[in-house]
């Protein structure tokens, strides 16, 4: 075996560790917001965002406050310059969820096949998947994803998509090729 060809496979294995992405966690809960319920979800996402190798570095507990929630999102994808914001919670029917609702109002693109991935692979575990109303878009350089509020199902839906983010963060933020071609091609 060549050495040389080993030491190059485990340079590029450490450059590429090297490479994190910035995330926010913003958990919307008029009840955790309250302090009347403890948030489990925002404590998930962060630390299987970091075990993934993701840099959180704003977490962000809101109530279900349309206004305030656009001015978080604004706020973390402009001038915190965070990568990813990934929010949980006010994605269902009641009529306080306004999650989807804030995070379409600031995008400046639709992403819709990250929540339509997350909807399919919940729709395994469960036919109620359908009603999540979870929204995916990009604000600039930052993607936003809106996961469910319940434990169970943030682990379930970032699990379906978590293998995915960093390709299309490399590419949102200009360092990787464009999804259909492998970057060996065109050079």
């Amino acid at each position: 075996m060549d050495i040389r060809r080993k030491e190059k496979k485990a340079k590029s294995k450490v450059e590429k560790k090297e490479q994190r992405w910035k995330a926010a966690v913003v958990t919307l809960s008029d009840k955790g917001y309250a302090g009347e319920r403890e948030d489990k979800s925002g404590p998930l996402l962060c630390g299987m965002l970091e075990e993934a190798g993701y840099e959180v570095t704003e977490v962000r507990l809101l109530p279900d406050e349309q206004k305030m929630i656009e001015q978080c999102l604004c706020e973390l994808a402009d001038e915190k310059k965070v990568d990813l914001i990934a929010t949980t919670g006010g994605t269902g029917f009641a009529p306080r969820d306004c999650t989807p609702e804030a995070t379409l109002a600031v995008a400046t693109k639709n992403a819709p096949g990250i929540a339509e991935a997350m909807r399919l692979a919940s729709l395994q575990v469960t036919p109620r998947a359908m009603l999540s109303r979870g929204a995916s878009v990009i604000r600039n350089q930052t993607l936003i994803i809106n996961f469910p509020g319940s434990p169970k199902a943030v682990k379930e839906n970032l699990e379906a998509v978590l293998p995915s983010l960093e390709h299309g963060l490399a590419i949102l933020t200009g360092n990787a090729s464009e999804c259909g071609k492998p970057v060996s091609e065109g050079k």
